[in-house]
């Protein structure tokens, strides 16, 4: 099925602001949590940037990672507060967002769309129908990539940008600030991956009562430790990683139920937008069945991961070095 595409990208490419310091390539435990927080931000800043111009020919694959390299940029804003909570932390944070949201509309149609193509056979009402997504799809592109060419999206890459280098957070002169941003990597991780987990499993025990809004809220603080741990990597010593793999194996899979549970909620209140022209479009997305299986399948994995080991400083190298 065709996709939009457009014939040029923004004239004036967006760069990140010049770095202030050279960095190591690598984290270590010991590392100083300013530091930290600028690797890890810099490599998610960079993977949004090589995915633009891809999202902006209207390539579906870019425009999926670019979504992921962004979340986990907001992630890793979050996974540092409140060391960053500084005066410009608001306003980074609002314009991010709105770039999700620019996302998100064109992102939900490609899954709704690739949902229909894969359970029909070519039949004609359903030709007829793709068409009406196909509109709306191409409509949402044409929008998704003004914003991607505007100079609003160029000034939000170089505000990111400065203020991940060298915004107030990393100026503020009180000891609680001094205190965090000196904090060893290995101690705050373990802290906020211990929290973040203990959060997800106590909310996880009333998945099957939640609706769609709380269980969207458990889907995202699901992404956010599994997107933290991924960014973690260098981290983890060798004797951790079996746990870490068996952990991640979890998390993955309760994301991925409950991305396709969400996928499903978002495809119906998209299709009641077509109401009018295709009366049966939101029943499509309408399947017991199906939803009680994801369900199942993510509850399944929250108690395996449940019954596992928590996250220890253990679980840390402690005495490797960064790479330069």
């Amino acid at each position: 099925m065709a996709r939009p595409t457009t014939n040029s990208t923004s004239t004036a490419r967006p760069k990140p602001a010049a770095s202030r310091n050279t960095l190591p390539g690598r984290l270590s435990p010991g590392m100083a949590c300013d530091t930290a927080f600028r690797i890890i931000a810099r490599r998610h800043l960079a993977a949004v940037l090589a995915q633009h111009d891809g999202t902006c020919r209207g390539d579906p694959d870019a425009l999926h990672e670019i979504r992921i390299a962004l979340t986990h940029l907001r992630t890793t804003i979050r996974f540092f507060s409140p060391m960053v909570d500084d005066v410009l932390r608001p306003k980074v944070w609002a314009e991010l967002k709105w770039l999700n949201n620019q996302l998100g509309m064109v992102r939900d149609l490609d899954v709704a769309i690739e949902r229909i193509v894969a359970e029909t056979s070519g039949e004609l009402s359903v030709i007829a129908e793709l068409q009406h997504w196909d509109e709306k799809r191409a409509e949402s592109h044409r929008l998704l990539a003004r914003a991607l060419q505007s100079a609003r999206y160029r000034r939000l890459v170089e505000q990111t940008s400065s203020w991940i280098e060298s915004g107030p957070w990393s100026t503020r002169r009180s000891k609680v600030a001094i205190r965090l941003r000196r904090c060893p990597l290995a101690d705050h991780a373990t802290a906020q991956l211990t929290g973040w987990e203990r959060t997800l499993l106590r909310k996880a025990k009333k998945l099957r009562k939640l609706g769609v809004e709380k269980r969207h809220k458990l889907r995202i603080l699901n992404k956010r430790l599994t997107y933290s741990i991924e960014s973690l990597e260098d981290l983890f010593s060798d004797k951790s990683l079996t746990k870490l793999k068996a952990i991640l194996k979890q998390l993955r899979r309760a994301q991925k139920s409950l991305g396709q549970l969400n996928d499903d909620a978002r495809g119906q209140a998209l299709a009641a937008s077509l109401y009018k022209t295709v009366p049966e479009a939101d029943i499509r997305f309408l399947d017991r069945k199906r939803e009680k299986k994801l369900l199942r399948t993510a509850w399944t994995a929250y108690r395996k991961l449940d019954k596992a080991k928590p996250f220890c400083s253990s679980d840390l190298t402690p005495d490797a070095e960064p790479e330069d």
